[in-house]
């Protein structure tokens, strides 16, 4: 009897000593919250804009002038009328292409930017595991329940600041 809680003591000890240390970050949170990600989305917001009330103003432009070619349907002969509507079916495929290239170039800049945080933010929590020695570093999305405590976002978030505040656009 004596062996038997020798042993179960024994393996206590060691299941303690090997238990590895688990901690959770959200990179969702991390590229909202930080000072760069901020940045970033500071600029993707105001070219955003840019981009809408440029595009917004062409719109309207090619809205009046579908209607005036409407109000001289009857007006003009069909020759006319069908080269008119030519041009207008012409301008408002670019505005279509104009605008969509528009928006895929904001994506690239958005992922290219963000590949860039990430790429600044990865030798920071290598540094920050082997400073705490920490075994593993899951992403908060896989997570159902966790503590509190296993969450080091915010830490990450203040290193993070300190190494890089702005990107070069």
């Amino acid at each position: 009897m004596k062996k038997i809680i020798l042993i179960l003591i024994l393996l206590n000890i060691f299941t303690f000593s090997s238990k590895a240390k688990i901690v959770y970050i959200d990179i969702n949170f991390i590229l909202n919250s930080s000072e760069v990600g901020k940045n970033l989305n500071n600029y993707i917001e105001s070219i955003k804009n840019q981009n809408s009330s440029k595009y917004e103003q062409i719109e309207s432009e090619l809205i009046k002038k579908e209607k005036t070619l409407i109000a001289q349907q009857n007006i003009l002969d069909k020759d006319q009328f069908q080269k008119k509507l030519k041009i207008l079916t012409s301008e408002v495929q670019k505005y279509r292409s104009d605008r969509k290239v528009a928006v895929e170039e904001l994506n690239n800049i958005k992922i290219d930017k963000t590949k860039e945080i990430l790429s600044a933010l990865n030798p920071i929590i290598t540094k920050y595991v082997e400073v705490n020695s920490i075994s593993i570093v899951i992403p908060k999305k896989n997570i159902v329940v966790g503590r509190k405590n296993l969450d080091i976002t915010n830490q990450i978030i203040k290193l993070l600041n300190d190494n890089i505040t702005k990107l070069k656009f």
